[in-house]
């Protein structure tokens, strides 16, 4: 008897509440979206709810724009496995803003967010979240800018 395949179904991505990994609860979607403020209260990712795969095992895999660690050294993409406990099993993937290394951190977590779950060696679910530095105008307006922009604007300064 052939074996039946796996649905994966991802329910909700963008901005979360604050997620305890001890607990069982999921974080409760903020608002859809990709473009994600650079902040360390900012918790972003995407939830899948994946039928008929109890035993299976799947792979997740975040690559991060090039975050700093506390010694300064670009971190390795964030990765691990998670078995499938059950028929109707939901599981989330997120990230938060890593601010490890004080010169240039905040920084280095701006740009491409790219998120993977693979099953079988096939990517089953897949994300690419933007992070942007939001900048505060002196009558309380904002505005957000990824990293190319941030980078243009300082050069911008610079031939003033």
């Amino acid at each position: 008897m052939a074996k039946r395949s796996a649905i994966v179904e991802m329910t909700s991505y963008g901005v979360y509440s604050t997620w305890d990994s001890r607990s069982k609860q999921l974080p409760k979607i903020q608002e859809f979206t990709t473009q994600v403020v650079a902040d360390e209260a900012v918790e972003f990712g995407f939830v899948v709810n994946i039928k008929k795969g109890k035993g299976e095992v799947i792979h997740y895999r975040i690559e991060h724009p090039g975050v700093l660690g506390k010694k300064g050294q670009l971190l390795e993409s964030f990765e691990g496995e998670e078995h499938i406990g059950n028929n109707d099993w939901e599981f989330y993937l997120g990230d938060t803003i890593q601010l490890l290394y004080p010169d240039g951190g905040f920084e280095s977590n701006l740009g491409p967010w790219r998120m993977v779950i693979e099953m079988g060696g096939k990517i089953v679910a897949e994300k690419l979240f933007t992070s942007m530095q939001e900048m505060k105008g002196s009558f309380g307006n904002s505005a957000v800018f990824n990293a190319a922009q941030c980078q243009k604007v300082r050069l911008d300064l610079r031939t003033i």
